[in-house]
Formats: structure tokens, C-alpha cells, sequence
């Protein structure tokens, strides 16, 4: 079983992704007597295109209600708003609050389940979380985690966990793995040309030349690799040092290097060949290269396949079926706020009713779009 050391609840989820005060602006929606305001709408639809798998493929969202993209964004954030304003009215009709020393305390908790300080902060920044930011959605996530608690008050128990296992038991084996380290020098290609091209030595330069550099570059980065193979193998013992000063992976090279135990599939086919065809506490003779660039392989332990034991996992598994029965308390919880509360559209244009139509055009503008080019040609 590959279970999350954090589990948020699906509320909670949106709650990060929205991260809005309900304050900015002309009121957009009223959701009985909370007014959800046009500029909180379009700060979380902005934060949501920013922090999309989309932007991060370069793929362009345009802020336009024509946009098929924009208009999915729009209509998932309206929505989670609106649970965020019922689950907030609910919680204080029920007088459900979170101190500052319940906070810090589930805090500690979560940062120790995460190993260390270091590692869970690491964790935030590579989700582009603040901690300030994520300080005060612990907070709200505490808060619901409280909410369906009073609704629902009965804990997981290790006879629980035990029948869930005994019947999932499949879910609980393990294959073969290993742990290593690595030093990692970059090729990414398009880094690379970009700071070819900003260069400006290079400006004048042609195509040709540019790609001249570019290859001059990457020969430079292939002999940097494997002058610190060399070093590695003369001596292990510099391989966390040289790790730290050298690989591009940020994410491992502060912690030496050091990558944990993973499986064959966990990684590229060319690093888990090399690692798992490598004996324990030697190095990988070969400099390795991957589609993210060059790889010096340290093997430090190995796992045998095999099956978890009961005891291993048990909390893991009471964390997940709790987590799983909050996040069915409070959709069970919303459904119900919904049917009974007042929802007051102010500006159509946030409607989901409305979202929904446009993006129906949209869908029809785009199935038609290709079929009509052909007659367009002749």
C-alpha cells in the first residue's frame, strides 16, 4: 500500500486551492448571509491557472470568458467558494474554532511524520506553498477536521485497520528496492539554449552557431560528469560533499544526495537498471544519462520483496480510513447545506449555470471548427 503520510480532506483541498478571504471587491454571490466577492473569484481563478498542470507545460490559459480552459477554472472555483462560505457558516453556528496551541501542535505532529522540519518545509516550497499561507490553511483544514468529528465522532480502531488489511493484503506487498544517492548534472536542453540566447555575447549569432554552443555546452556538462565519477570511485566517502556542491537536484542533493528506497518502476528505465544491477555500497561504474541529464549512482541499501507486516502499517492504514470517513462526513455534510441553502447569484456572469452554457459553446465551436475548414478551402 502506497499511502500519503499527509492526507487532506477533500474540502481541505479546496480550501488550499482557492486560499481567498471573501472580502475583495462587488459581491458576485450571496450564500445566505456570506457575500463572495468578484476580485476573491478571480484571485483563485488566477492562482489556479498559475499553479495548473497547464502552466507548467506552457500551455497558455487566457483570461477570457471565450477560453475553454478559463471556463473550467471559473466554474470549479465558483463552486469550492461557495462550499468554503457553507462549511465556515457551519462551523460557526456549531462554534467550532482552532487555537493557535492546537495548531502548532498538529503542526509538530504532521513535521514528524514527514521525518524532519527541513523535509516538510521542502515539500511546501516545491508546491509553491508559502508557510505562512499553509499555516493558516492547517488551520482551516483542522477546522473541518473537528466538524466531522462532532458529526461523526466514532475513531478508527485497530481492529478496523486489521480487517482492512486482512482484506486488502494484496495492497500491502512489496517489490524488490533499493536505496541510493546520486549526483545529477543537467541537460535540459531548452535552459540551456535559452541561456545561449539571453547571452549577450550571442546575439549575432546563427542558428547554427547557437546550436554550436549549445552542443559545446553539453560535451562541457558530459566531462563535468565524469570527472566527479572519477572522483567517486577513488573515494566514496566525498560522494555526499560532491553531491551537495554539484548535483542540479535540488530536492536530494541538500540531503546528500540521498534519493531513498524506491522500486524499479519509481524511476527512469535507464537509472533503475544501472542502481538495481549495483551492489550494495559501490558505485555505478558508469556515468548514466537519462532524459534529465547525466547521473553518478551511489547504491547504499536493498529491500527484499516481500509483504508488510500488520504492525508496520497499521497506523498508516487508521490514518487513511479515518481520513476516508471524514472526507464522506463532509460531502455527505454539503449536500445537505446545499439543498437547504439561500444561493444568490448577483452577477450572472459567475452563475455556474451560465459557466456551464459558454463552456458548451465553446465545445460545439471546437467540434465544428474542423469539420467546417474543409469547405472553407474549396
Amino acid at each position: 500500500m502506497r499511502g500519503t503520510k499527509i492526507i487532506l480532506t477533500a474540502v481541505m483541498a479546496m480550501l488550499l486551492a482557492s486560499g481567498c478571504n471573501i472580502h475583495d471587491g462587488e459581491t458576485a454571490i450571496m450564500v445566505n448571509d456570506i457575500a463572495i466577492k468578484k476580485g476573491d473569484i478571480d484571485k483563485a481563478i488566477s492562482m489556479q491557472i498559475k499553479n495548473s498542470p497547464f502552466a507548467k507545460m506552457g500551455i497558455s490559459v487566457k483570461s477570457s470568458d471565450n477560453d475553454f480552459l478559463y471556463l473550467i477554472t471559473k466554474d470549479r472555483v465558483v463552486n469550492e467558494l461557495i462550499v468554503r462560505a457553507l462549511i465556515d457558516q457551519e462551523c460557526k453556528n456549531r462554534g467550532i474554532t482552532v487555537s493557535d496551541d492546537e495548531r502548532e501542535l498538529a503542526l509538530e505532529d504532521l513535521m514528524s511524520k514527514m521525518g524532519s522540519k527541513d523535509r516538510f518545509y521542502e515539500a511546501l516550497k516545491q508546491r509553491g506553498i508559502s508557510k505562512d499561507k499553509f499555516a493558516k490553511d492547517f488551520a482551516e483544514e483542522l477546522k473541518i477536521r473537528k466538524l466531522a468529528h462532532q458529526i461523526s465522532p466514532k475513531e478508527i480502531t485497530v481492529a478496523d485497520a486489521r480487517k482492512y488489511y486482512n482484506a486488502n493484503i494484496s495492497k500491502f506487498k512489496n517489490p524488490e528496492k533499493v536505496r541510493a544517492s546520486h549526483i545529477l548534472i543537467s541537460t535540459n536542453a531548452q535552459e540551456i539554449e535559452k541561456a545561449v540566447r539571453n547571452d549577450k555575447a550571442n546575439k549575432k549569432l546563427s542558428d547554427d552557431e547557437i546550436r554550436g554552443k549549445i552542443d559545446l555546452e553539453l560535451a562541457t556538462r558530459k566531462s563535468k560528469a565524469d570527472e566527479l565519477l572519477k572522483e567517486v570511485l577513488k573515494d566514496k566517502k566525498q560522494f555526499a560533499k560532491l553531491a551537495r556542491e554539484n548535483s542540479e537536484d535540488k530536492g536530494s542533493s541538500e540531503m546528500s544526495g540521498d534519493l531513498g528506497f524506491f522500486a524499479a518502476t519509481d524511476m527512469v528505465p535507464e537509472f533503475s537498471t544501472a542502481a538495481f544491477h549495483t551492489k550494495v555500497g559501490t558505485v555505478y561504474p558508469k556515468v548514466v544519462q537519462t532524459m534529465y541529464g547525466y547521473h553518478i549512482i551511489y547504491v547504499t541499501d536493498r529491500k527484499a520483496a516481500g509483504v508488510s507486516p500488520f504492525e508496520a502499517v497499521q497506523y498508516e492504514i487508521i490514518n487513511y480510513l479515518q481520513a476516508n470517513k471524514e472526507i464522506s462526513v463532509i460531502n455527505n455534510l454539503i449536500e445537505g447545506l446545499k439543498k437547504n441553502a439561500e444561493i444568490k447569484f448577483v452577477d450572472k456572469n459567475y452563475d455556474p449555470r451560465d459557466i456551464k452554457q459558454n463552456l458548451q459553446k465553446k465545445v460545439m465551436e471546437q467540434t465544428l471548427e474542423p469539420a467546417a475548414q474543409p469547405a472553407a478551402q474549396k
